[in-house]
């Protein structure tokens, strides 16, 4: 079994790099993190004109229909390059609840427009600190209006259209929201990462569109959300590797005591480390790319492995790049506490790493006990 990429989409990664270096440097992070600006326009539509945003989106809704491996690659770039601009809440997120869930209707509505970056989409799930679990959403529709409140929603404070996780009978339900129209109130919340704004947001019988069958949304939400993990995994296994290289390339031009740092025994350990848990990470992403491109049941199991794995990995090279750094790294001068805000902010996308690492073993024991209760 072959898990690598093909030559077309090591040529897609490729040219999805070099875009990103040209138009993504560290500079134009730093222009959103100390600016009046939520995301980089520029960069969002330039995504959109290359057709990177519409990859994975048919082309019969206005994308570009190549598939889940390609969005893969290019989530691999952006994670790299921290691109401060709202893929995953609307690529990743809003356009896969269309893609598995949207009426023909729906998807005309919106999908083309997520393709071009006409529109941003989000997914409002979460209703305070705590696990999302099916007890703790509170938000309910009551004949097609929507009331209740979300937080934290992921680039909420941008996002045109939103699916709201809400109640509607008693059971758990997705919904359509125009965050454009009446019933929305807005509120920003301050996050260690403002490249990736967070929102609060409030709803007074907004109207509500129901997306996919009644009380079916918590198991579609959890089926989007493996796939979400899978893609975000990519993106930190990205940010693992350029934090990686920073480390790298400052211990081989650093000098003390007449020699490069990095032929000091401490620091070697460290790049090693660095190197082992960014390389895991990419194994088990690779692992998901397999399952989210072949429909796998392994899916579930693969998603949440990823998602781990990944999860450890930026953080543990985002933090150990500062400390090659040594006291520089610390500095806003130095660009290592941009990959450290975002290696933070993605550890608590879509769930923090303990909830991951309970689905991780609950699926294991399911698959472990699945032989028996046969």
């Amino acid at each position: 079994m072959n898990f690598d990429f093909s030559d077309e989409q090591k040529q897609l990664q490729d040219q999805a790099r070099r875009y990103l270096a040209d138009k993504c440097p560290p500079s134009a992070v730093r222009a959103v993190l100390e600016g009046e600006q939520s995301y980089d326009r520029a960069l969002w539509q330039g995504l959109a004109e290359m057709g990177f945003l519409g990859a994975a989106i048919p082309e019969a809704y206005g994308g570009v229909g190549l598939g889940h491996l390609e969005l893969c690659v290019i989530a691999e770039e952006l994670g790299r390059a921290l691109a401060p601009v709202p893929v995953a809440s609307s690529i990743y997120l809003a356009a896969e609840f269309l893609t598995a869930a949207g009426s023909e209707g729906q998807k005309t509505a919106w999908l083309p427009k997520l393709a071009s970056g006409e529109t941003i989409g989000t997914f409002a799930y979460g209703e305070g600190l705590g696990r999302v679990t099916e007890t703790s959403i509170k938000a309910s529709v009551s004949n097609g209006k929507l009331s209740g409140t979300k937080t934290p929603v992921p680039d909420g404070d941008i996002a045109d259209v939103a699916v709201v996780a809400a109640r509607e009978g008693g059971k758990v339900c997705l919904f359509l929201v125009d965050l454009t129209g009446p019933g929305v109130t807005r509120t920003s919340v301050d996050s260690i990462d403002p490249t990736r704004g967070q929102a609060t947001l409030t709803f007074a019988d907004a109207p509500a569109e129901r997306l996919g069958l009644a009380g079916d949304g918590w198991r579609l939400a959890a089926e989007v959300m493996d796939r979400a993990a899978v893609l975000l995994a990519f993106e930190q296994v990205g940010g693992s590797d350029r934090a990686l290289e920073m480390g790298r390339d400052y211990a081989l031009e650093r000098m003390a005591f007449g020699r490069q740092i990095g032929s000091f025994q401490a620091v070697k350990h460290m790049l090693a480390d660095m190197y082992v848990s960014a390389t895991l990470a990419r194994s088990n992403a690779y692992y998901g790319a397999w399952a989210l491109s072949t429909g796998s049941a392994e899916l579930p199991m693969a998603a949440a492995t990823a998602r781990v794995s990944a999860t450890q990995a930026f953080q543990h090279c985002a933090k150990n790049n500062i400390q090659v750094h040594g006291g520089m790294g610390f500095t806003w001068a130095f660009d290592c506490h941009l990959f450290y805000r975002r290696s933070n902010g993605l550890a608590l996308a879509l769930g923090s790493q303990s909830t991951w690492e309970d689905l991780l073993i609950d699926r294991l024991r399911q698959r472990n006990d699945a032989p028996a209760a046969a």
